[in-house]
C-alpha cells in the first residue's frame, strides 16, 4: 500500500499493526467478548443495605447511631455474608426531610444497587421512601415511622411496617387510660402528619370509650417553651394531657407539665415513648406514666440478653426501634438466603409466607406489608421500685397484634382487601 494515500483512523492502526481490517476487528471483538466473559465469571458485589434515620435531631437517641450499631449486630452475627456475598451497611442521616431522604436512597438505589432500605423514623420521609422502593422494585423496611397509612390507603407490595403504628399505639394507651376513668382530655400535638395521625386515632379510641376530647393544642416541632399550653391545659379542666409529640418535645412537654404543677391535678398521657426518654427523664419525673411499646429490653431473658449485649457497644439500652433494627435486618438476610437471592419480589413474598419469630417479636408479615405482632402498655417504675440501671418500666398488659393493630375489616389497603 502507498502510504502517501493513507488515511487516518483504523486503516492507519491497521497499517501500524501489521493486521488486515478484518484482523483488526477480530481481534477487537474476540477482546471484548473475553472482557465480558471475564466480567460474567467475576463475583457479584457486596448486598448492600441503606439505613436513613435521624442521626442528628430530636429523634436521634430512639434510632440514630444506635440503630446503625443495632443493624451492624445483626449482619456480624449472620456471619456478614449471604449467597457467599459480603453484606454492607450504608448510613445517612434524612434531618427528617423528606426530600432528603428519598434523594439518598435513590442515590444508593442508583449507584450502590442497594436492596434493601431500612429505617425511616419521621412518618412523610417513611412514605417517600415507600414510593421510590415500589417504583424501583426494592425492599423498605419502615422501623419508627408512626403513619398507618404505610399499610392502609398508601400500602405497597415492597413496605414492611414493622415496629408500630399510631393506631396500635393509641389503642394501646388511650383504651387503658379511658378504662381507668379518664375520660375527658386535651391533647398537646407536634404538627407534622404523625403528630395529627396519633391525635386523630387516639381521638377515635377516647370517643368509642365514652371518653370527650375537651381540647387540644399544636405546637411546632422542636419546641423550646410549652408555658402556654400548660396553661390550656389546666383551663381545660380534662383528666388527661395526651401528649401526641416524640423525642426531644416530649421530654421538654413532660417537664412543663412537672413544673406548672399540671401532673398534680390531671393525669399524663404519652402516646409514644421510649426508654431513651425516660433516661433523660429521670424516675423522678417520668414515675407512674404509661405508654405503649413494641418491645423492651427487661421483658423476658431472650431481651436482656439482646440488652446487655447492644449496651457493650453503645453503652445504652436499646429502644424498641433498635432492637426492630437489628431484627428486620437479620430477617432480611434470612429471606435472602432462602430465596437464593435479592429480588424484592422474591424476598417479599418469603416474608408474607414465613412467620417470624425472634427475640423482638413474634407474629406474620401481613398482605399489606403490616408485621402484626403483640404490642406492651407499661408504666414507669417509681425510683424505688427500680432494682437495677436502666430498670424504668414494668409491663401492665401485653396486647395481642390482631386486636389493636389495623383490622381487615377496618383496612383501605387494596393488597388485603
Amino acid at each position: 500500500m502507498n502510504n502517501r494515500h493513507s488515511k487516518p483512523g483504523a486503516s492507519n492502526l491497521s497499517r501500524v499493526s501489521g493486521t488486515s481490517h478484518c484482523e483488526w476487528w477480530g481481534a477487537l471483538f474476540i477482546g471484548a467478548a473475553m472482557a465480558a466473559n471475564l466480567s460474567f465469571a467475576q463475583a457479584p458485589g457486596p448486598v448492600r443495605i441503606g439505613f436513613v434515620t435521624d442521626l442528628s435531631g430530636q429523634y436521634q437517641d430512639l434510632d440514630g447511631n444506635g440503630g446503625a450499631v443495632a443493624a451492624q449486630m445483626a449482619i456480624d452475627d449472620f456471619g456478614g455474608k449471604v449467597l457467599g456475598r459480603a453484606v454492607e451497611l450504608l448510613v445517612a442521616d434524612h434531618q427528617n426531610k423528606p426530600d432528603t431522604a428519598v434523594a439518598k436512597a435513590r442515590e444508593w438505589i442508583d449507584t450502590r444497587n442497594v436492596s434493601m432500605i431500612l429505617g425511616g423514623t419521621n412518618s412523610a420521609a417513611a412514605l417517600a421512601i415507600s414510593a421510590l422502593a415500589k417504583e424501583k422494585k426494592r425492599v423498605f423496611i419502615s422501623i419508627g415511622a408512626g403513619t398507618p397509612a404505610l399499610t392502609n390507603e398508601q400500602c405497597s407490595p415492597n413496605t414492611i411496617h414493622y415496629a408500630y403504628d399510631t393506631v396500635a399505639l393509641s389503642r394501646g394507651t388511650g383504651r387503658a387510660m379511658v378504662e381507668s376513668g379518664g375520660d375527658t382530655w386535651f391533647f398537646l400535638t407536634a404538627d407534622y402528619l404523625f403528630g395529627h395521625a396519633l391525635q386523630a386515632d387516639t381521638t377515635a379510641v377516647v370517643n368509642a370509650g365514652g371518653g370527650k376530647v375537651v381540647g387540644a393544642a399544636v405546637h411546632p416541632v422542636n419546641a423550646s417553651d410549652f408555658a402556654s399550653f400548660m396553661l390550656r391545659a389546666q383551663q381545660s379542666r380534662a383528666k388527661v394531657l395526651a401528649l401526641a409529640n416524640g423525642g426531644a418535645d416530649t421530654i421538654n412537654a413532660l417537664k412543663s407539665a412537672r413544673e406548672f404543677g399540671v401532673t398534680k391535678t390531671m393525669r399524663t398521657a404519652s402516646l409514644i415513648f421510649f426508654i431513651s426518654d425516660i433516661h433523660s427523664l429521670g424516675l423522678e419525673t417520668a414515675q407512674g406514666l404509661h405508654y405503649t411499646t413494641s418491645w423492651d429490653w427487661n421483658l423476658n431473658d431472650k431481651t436482656r440478653q439482646f440488652g446487655r449485649r447492644f449496651f457493650e457497644k453503645h453503652k445504652r439500652m436499646p429502644t424498641d426501634l433498635q432492637a426492630a433494627d437489628y431484627s428486620a435486618t437479620m430477617n432480611f438476610l434470612k429471606a435472602v438466603q432462602a430465596v437464593g437471592n435479592t429480588d424484592a419480589d422474591a424476598v417479599m413474598a418469603y416474608f408474607k409466607k414465613t412467620p417470624l419469630d425472634d427475640f423482638y417479636a413474634k407474629g406474620v408479615v401481613r398482605p399489606d406489608g403490616r408485621y402484626e405482632h403483640d404490642m406492651y402498655l407499661m408504666r414507669v417504675k417509681t425510683p424505688s421500685e427500680s432494682k437495677v440501671p436502666w430498670d424504668y418500666s414494668t409491663l401492665v398488659k401485653r396486647m395481642p397484634g390482631s386486636e389493636i393493630f389495623i383490622k381487615k375489616s377496618e383496612s383501605k389497603c387494596a393488597l388485603w382487601r
